[in-house]
């Protein structure tokens, strides 16, 4: 695998730790490792910003001074995004997609302040089942009225140049688990817009190595959610050249979903406040609480079965915490 033939910027000038859970892991039962990618560079950390290395080098190259996407309320993507712009001395606008109804406030704090504080030129928020693409071109030609040159990023980064980002990091934890003499059993993932899974898929792939990759979703039905992953993870090894990935090594389960996107669940708090005391880890209630708490079902489930030692992918989204306050305290959901 050899990605180096990419133009990348780097916003982080090291390999994100990878660290032990002892209290969640006696608690589990289970060897519980964490792979901090919540501690990647620009405003706030988290994985999208592998993904911008290589989304905002290309856009570089061809001499945008714009960069436009797409996110959720509270998207930990346009945060970034944002933070990217900001360092390279770009522009930024976003799109808010709105995917539950009543959840996007401009005022709100979390996510939204930052879109403020990192200097958005335009935020515009789109009801749920808008055209996404449709709506970035509109965007993207109103930038070009104004005489700029617009780079079309979108949501979630989750493309396969942006997906390269995760290529990259199924490398450096192969890389750590040797230096560190970690046999690893399985990797447990977020499963959102399929770029960090299928980047890791795909990076799995390429190095020939027999680790199963589990994404808990936090959207779709698993096999909306594994024919996504697959396509995406299949594009991103033609992009490098390497064999694509078979079928069956994309995982998706979708029991903690909950009544949907972003909507805060019991498991997902117990999983967020878990974290939070017995090891000072930081979730977010969006993604990394989702799938933390997939991965603490599996776990009291015997789901792991033989696998016992499991890494986590932190990716990130502390940011938003204070915008869910409320569920996080509510004691419906404790």
């Amino acid at each position: 695998m050899n990605i180096a033939r990419f133009p990348r910027r780097r916003y982080t000038p090291h390999a994100t730790p990878i660290e032990p859970l002892p209290r969640l892991s006696a608690d589990l039962g289970i060897d519980l490792w964490v792979k901090r990618d919540d501690l990647l560079g620009l405003a706030g950390g988290g994985n999208k910003t592998r993904k911008l290395e290589f989304l905002v080098a290309d856009a570089l190259a061809r001499g945008c001074d714009t960069l436009i996407t797409v996110g959720a309320p509270q998207s930990n993507h346009c945060r970034l995004t944002l933070a990217a712009a900001a360092r390279e001395g770009l522009k930024c606008r976003l799109i808010i997609e709105e995917r539950v109804p009543g959840t996007y406030a401009p005022q709100a704090v979390g996510n939204n302040l930052l879109f403020d504080l990192l200097g958005a030129e335009r935020v515009h928020m789109v009801p749920a089942g808008t055209d996404l693409a449709a709506a970035l071109q509109a965007e993207a030609q109103a930038v070009e009225r104004d005489g700029g040159k617009p780079a079309i990023l979108v949501g979630g980064g989750s493309s396969p140049l942006g997906a390269l980002g995760y290529a990259a990091c199924a490398a450096e934890i192969a890389a750590q688990a040797f230096d560190m003499g970690l046999a690893f059993d399985e990797l447990v993932v977020a499963s959102g817009s399929a770029g960090t899974h299928a980047g890791l898929v795909a990076g799995v792939a390429a190095l020939s190595w027999n680790l199963p990759v589990t994404g808990i979703s936090v959207r779709r039905p698993s096999a909306e959610q594994e024919a996504n992953v697959h396509r995406l993870a299949v594009e991103t090894a033609a992009l490098m050249e390497t064999p694509a990935p078979a079928r069956e090594t994309v995982v998706v389960d979708d029991r903690w979903v909950g009544a949907g996107y972003s909507l805060p669940t019991r498991a997902m708090v117990e999983a967020v406040r878990l974290a939070a005391s017995r090891e000072g880890l930081l979730l977010d209630p969006v993604y990394t609480g989702k799938a933390f708490s997939g991965l603490i079902g599996r776990a009291r489930e015997g789901a792991f079965g033989d696998r016992r030692r499991i890494l986590f992918l932190h990716t990130g989204g502390a940011p938003s915490l204070h915008a869910f306050a409320g569920a996080l305290r509510d004691p419906d959901l404790n």
